[in-house]
């Protein structure tokens, strides 16, 4: 039987506040509580409260028969920890169910796996243990990495790691002629299967739905429902995979997403044949149709589907660097505050925010930033990194001083 699977990223960052130069050496407290409140406490308003409810209706309701998957990044899950302990038993009665399925991911929403292999292998343990102790021992089967970010690289390291399959973007220019609704195989491990996002699919939903002057506004689920039934019987798996705060926060409620998501699982069983399946029923089942060459990373972010969205200029190259060159001297410091910070300096929306498309995308970047400029971005960054270096230094010292 064909099966649709659905998957959410739940993410938040800790936003950096206002950092000047004259504050190097003299604040070390980097991160704006009053901001990061005010979002988490907004968006659980408007889409974890609402939108969790209303997949523990369906659950029930369909009797187990409607199934999805979460990434819940580490930090997004200290927020909810300190802003939104409502929003957190939220998530644990959906996974109660025994429907919802937790995907394991880099704890701090990270770039670290395309510049260290211990860090990545670190990162990934941090977050596995923060799922293991939220949610009454859960252990993540399936990966997903930061904003899809896949290679057949990455693939290896997560194969090694003892997963049985990673999600990542059906991206055209990987795929040519072939189809993401099957399961494919990485080209390193073959043991590690790969499942693709049909991005027109989960578009129509996430970026096009209350577009108006979108040729198919409004979407129905009468209309996506044919839809699925055009797709050919032999493709066996259609991954709908986008933010959660596409519902209430990016499509707001005004615009129907709701209703939509309420009648969609009744649509599909009694219009189609497909069901719904997590990742690792997919994973289980499925048999890979082929393996997949990814040499050079890819992602599900803007047209391109690459990495220029966090690393496509000098400004986010310096940054990113200047940071990995820390790595290995942070390791050396048993200190909790630093490990905090270098865990949070890390989330991949600092290097978001400094990217300076400004033709097809840049307005979707604008949306996500709180800074007025991507060089502002830059700029706060690196004034809270050269802080952090000074840190690093003191403590350093301090270490060399103890053992003379």
């Amino acid at each position: 039987m064909r099966t649709i699977c659905f998957y959410f990223q739940v993410h938040q960052p800790l936003r950096i506040k206002p950092y000047r130069f004259f504050d190097i050496g003299d604040d070390h407290y980097y991160w704006d509580d009053y901001s990061n409140k005010s979002i988490i406490r907004k968006v659980a308003q408007k889409c974890y409260l609402p939108m969790n409810a209303l997949l523990l209706d369906l659950i029930h309701m369909h009797q187990g028969r409607f199934k999805v998957a979460f990434s819940i990044s580490g930090v997004c899950l200290d927020q909810f920890e300190a802003f939104a302990p409502d929003v957190l038993e939220s998530f644990k009665k959906l996974v109660a169910t025994g429907h919802v399925e937790i995907l394991s991911e880099t704890d701090a929403h990270a770039l670290c796996s395309l510049k260290s292999k211990d860090e990545f292998k670190r990162m990934v343990g941090r977050h596995t243990e923060k799922i293991k102790r939220h949610f009454s021992g859960y252990t993540p089967k399936v990966f997903r990495n930061t904003e899809l970010i896949y290679s057949d690289k990455i693939g290896g390291m997560v194969a090694e790691m003892g997963y049985e399959g990673i999600l990542t973007e059906g991206a055209k220019h990987i795929l040519g002629w072939k189809s993401p609704n099957f399961v494919y195989q990485n080209a390193i491990e073959p043991n590690l299967k790969i499942l693709l996002k049909n991005f027109q699919l989960s578009d129509d939903i996430a970026f096009r739905f209350s577009n108006k002057t979108w040729a198919d506004y409004p979407l129905t689920t009468e209309k996506f429902v044919t839809w699925l039934n055009a797709v050919p019987k032999e493709q066996e798996v259609i991954n709908l995979f986008m933010d959660y705060e596409t519902f209430g926060e990016h499509q707001w409620a005004e615009t129907g997403i709701f209703e939509f998501m309420k009648a969609l699982p009744s649509a599909v069983f009694r219009y189609t044949d497909f069901n719904f399946s997590t990742p690792s029923e997919v994973v289980k089942n499925g048999t890979p149709v082929a393996k997949i060459n990814v040499p050079t990373p890819i992602s599900w972010a803007d047209e391109e589907r690459d990495l220029t969205a966090w690393l496509g200029n000098d400004l986010q190259n310096e940054a990113f660097s200047k940071l990995y060159e820390m790595e290995s001297r942070v390791k050396n410091i048993e200190d909790e505050e630093i490990q905090r910070d270098w865990n949070y300096l890390q989330t991949s929306d600092h290097f978001y925010y400094m990217c300076t498309k400004f033709f097809s995308d840049g307005h979707v970047h604008s949306y996500f930033s709180h800074y007025d400029t991507p060089y502002d971005a830059f700029i706060n960054y690196m004034n809270v990194l050269s802080d952090f270096i000074l840190r690093v230094k003191m403590k350093e010292n301090e270490l060399a001083e103890a053992e003379e």
